[in-house]
């Protein structure tokens, strides 16, 4: 009897313990980002980032300007996002900029990441080269990303034609990883 009440006690810290809630403070998701989803209204921000500070571009000084960016940063300092709200009539983010390499997608992309790791996980739609960088936008994905042009073959720094996917070195790493929602 002993040992099947061992083996039952065992079998529910086992449940217990992969049932439980894992930390997604830092988890990319197509429609969310840690505590912020694609729904959050704007007036909510200080709320979902409570823990956190949370700066206003206070550029427009008008009343009923609308902020042009909202900076969050932990209460150390370090910053982690910058959200660009859109113009609907009751504002939710648009577009998030990830400064801080703790977030990661739900494959494990971040900024640590390569362009290795980009095409590993993710399909690529579309590569649209600037003047400075080369932006891959992925298929069925929210998530985007720059490359630098420093990361490229020295032939390719300074050329506006298009950019290929077999022209990027697998080593060359995100500068810029952004969230675009609709």
């Amino acid at each position: 009897m002993k040992k099947i009440s061992f083996v039952f006690t065992i079998l529910s810290v086992i449940l217990v313990t992969s049932c439980a809630e894992k930390d997604e403070t830092f988890l990319i998701r197509e429609n969310k980002i840690g505590p912020l989803s694609k729904e959050t209204p704007i007036a909510d921000i200080e709320t979902v980032f409570a823990s956190d500070s949370v700066v206003r571009d206070s550029s427009n000084t008008r009343i009923g300007d609308a902020f042009n960016k909202i900076e969050v940063f932990e209460k150390g300092g370090k910053h982690l996002l910058t959200l660009t709200p859109n113009q609907d009539s009751v504002p939710t983010v648009e577009n998030i900029r990830i400064f801080d390499s703790r977030y990661l997608s739900e494959k494990g992309i971040g900024l640590k990441s390569t362009f290795r790791d980009i095409k590993a996980n993710h399909p690529i739609k579309k590569i649209v080269t600037t003047f400075n960088s080369v932006v891959i936008f992925p298929k069925e994905s929210n998530l985007y990303f720059t490359l630098d042009k420093a990361e490229l073959p020295a032939n390719l720094r300074y050329t506006t034609s298009n950019i290929e996917e077999v022209q990027i070195p697998e080593d060359a790493k995100i500068k810029y990883l952004m969230l675009g929602w609709d």
